[in-house]
């Protein structure tokens, strides 16, 4: 089936953001990530909805949701602030989505999506504009889980076996 999407207006787009993010703040993301969709059709490189649009991918992880698709989002921010950032954010919500779903291998899923948004915020901190702590209040909420968590770790080394495509 297929439909004929309506265009807002763009004197809509301020309104429309705030709704994103209280639909967000409500666990709606699929709705809000459709908000974001709808500004970015009529302003294909409005900063705000398109990060506001990569969060609401991060929250639908877990739900068929791929790290691939986030990360389509993140190449069209501007700013390397803000890509280191925000791919800390990816990771970081990658993590908690495999310690949510947990398994076999959640622990050191988990392990290595937490580190590699710390990565991120450290770079994110050398770039950060003035008093802007947000890249080490992340680094710092990652840190912690991994503290008060002892089975998040790396898989030790004598149990890696590398996926041979076999």
């Amino acid at each position: 089936m297929h439909f004929d999407l309506k265009s807002i207006s763009t004197g809509g787009v301020p309104k429309a953001l705030e709704k994103a993010e209280r639909y967000r703040l409500l666990n709606e993301p699929s709705l809000a990530e459709s908000i974001c969709l709808d500004i970015l059709t009529i302003l294909p490189t409005h900063q705000q909805a398109l990060g506001s649009r990569k969060q609401q991918r991060n929250d639908q992880f877990g739900s068929g949701v791929t790290l691939k698709s986030a990360q389509e989002v993140l190449l069209r921010i501007e700013g390397e602030y803000e890509r280191a950032y925000y791919a800390g954010i990816i990771w970081e919500r990658k993590g908690h989505a495999h310690l949510r779903q947990g398994g076999l291998s959640s622990n050191s899923n988990t392990y290595h999506a937490l580190r590699e948004a710390m990565q991120h915020y450290e770079r994110a901190e050398t770039l950060r504009p003035p008093e802007n702590d947000d890249a080490i209040l992340r680094w710092n909420a990652c840190a912690r889980v991994l503290m008060r968590n002892p089975e998040i770790r790396p898989v030790p080394e004598a149990e890696f076996q590398p996926f041979t495509g076999e």
